[in-house]
């Protein structure tokens, strides 16, 4: 049976990892026959609008509300799927989709919900000062969102009058965490259990096992401290000339990679690059290196594109990183920060101290066995078909 799904999104004014995820799991859905309609904003036009008004919609988005039930009652499907509602859109639709009686999905990205600037991360290092309260009134103090206490106070006041509504536990008739990690920050934030399930991303289209002949050590990513770029450009000024950097993507502290790339040879830094050729530097690598200092709120695509293509993660032993992958099976892990254990463990994915080739089969084997577009098709539409029949139920 197919169905007429409405994916709804808010675009970022940069481009992520929720957009990727966005346009494959449209592409899933019509590969197998399904209909999808797009409705989506993006944040550019922000800058056309007050401050203040942008305050308000951030909280309840009228014309938002009234848009979104004229395209429902357009189009009658059978799901909406919401993937970000932040800003533009609002809480509000999930109460037009209510009013036209269509049930609701909606995928956890980030910790938006329990934290205002998303990440669980202050100061350097992860931060749980708001998770289940009624109002995340740390936040505010401490201006986690874009440095300013008046844009975390908008924040803040989404999320807190939308808890006191019970926007999140009557509203949404499923959310999808990306993780079980993720699933339990879910739970300890007030969502609740019967609505919470975990499909995580897929890989697709599937270019088969890598070679790994590069020789060299891959990041791609946000360049920002969450991401732990100062710790990677650290472990490199450790291992100086040994093992070759490629740096992929942009961000913040883009200045201080290329500082490093003209101060340590082995370092090269690409910029952003299509995904068709980050895909092909993947599979090159000897291993991908992901120093992730904050929890991540989904699995990073590319680790899921590493195991795709048989390629080892050398990678932070936190959050969703340390449930997912197996400490010299699939990867190697190390202390968030920890610049020496971050070089260590690269020198030994380049050396002869672990079984290399057995690695890269046991990354391409966890693929396989959990994060191919078949089987996230399945779990995709009995979401979907268990939500209606809850809803309608």
């Amino acid at each position: 049976m197919t169905l007429t799904v409405l994916q709804v999104h808010n675009y970022y004014q940069q481009p992520g990892g929720e957009d990727e995820v966005l346009a494959a799991e449209a592409q899933l859905l019509e590969a197998h026959g399904n209909t999808v309609v797009r409705h989506t904003v993006h944040n550019d036009a922000i800058a056309t609008r007050r401050t203040a008004h942008v305050a308000i919609q951030t909280v309840w988005n009228g014309p938002a509300h009234r848009e979104l039930r004229s395209i429902m009652r357009r189009v009658r499907p059978a799901v909406v799927h919401f993937h970000n509602t932040f800003p533009l859109l609002s809480p509000s639709v999930y109460y037009a989709a209510h009013a036209e009686g269509v049930p609701v999905v909606q995928t956890i990205h980030n910790f938006r919900l329990f934290c205002v600037n998303a990440q669980f991360f202050r100061d350097g290092r992860p931060c749980e000062d708001c998770l289940g309260l009624a109002l995340a009134w740390h936040g505010v103090q401490h201006a986690c969102y874009r440095s300013s206490r008046a844009a975390s106070a908008t924040v803040a006041t989404m999320v807190g009058v939308h808890r006191a509504l019970g926007t999140w536990t009557h509203r949404v008739d499923r959310y999808i965490a990306l993780t079980e990690f993720a699933r339990q920050k879910c739970l300890a934030g007030g969502l609740p259990a019967d609505r919470v399930v975990v499909k995580p991303n897929f890989v697709h289209p599937d270019l088969g096992v890598g070679t790994g002949a590069g020789g060299y050590a891959l990041f791609v990513g946000r360049l920002s401290p969450e991401k732990g770029v100062q710790t990677l450009l650290d472990a490199w000024q450790r291992l100086g000339d040994g093992v070759p950097l490629k740096i992929v993507g942009d961000g913040p502290l883009a200045g201080q990679v290329r500082e490093a790339q003209d101060r340590i040879p082995a370092i090269s830094y690409l910029g952003r690059r299509p995904l068709a050729e980050v895909l092909e530097l993947v599979g090159a690598a000897r291993c991908l290196v992901c120093p992730s200092e904050w929890y991540e709120g989904g699995l990073p695509r590319v680790v899921l594109e590493a195991l795709s293509r048989g390629t080892p993660i050398v990678a932070s032993r936190l959050g969703s990183l340390a449930d997912f992958i197996q400490h010299e099976h699939t990867g190697l892990y190390f202390r968030p920060g920890d610049s020496a254990e971050l070089a260590a463990q690269v020198q030994r994915m380049a050396g002869d101290q672990i079984d290399y080739a057995r690695m890269r089969q046991e990354a391409r084997a966890e693929f396989e066995a959990r994060y191919t577009a078949g089987a996230n098709y399945e779990l995709l539409m009995n979401i979907y078909r268990s939500c209606a029949a809850s809803h309608n139920g």
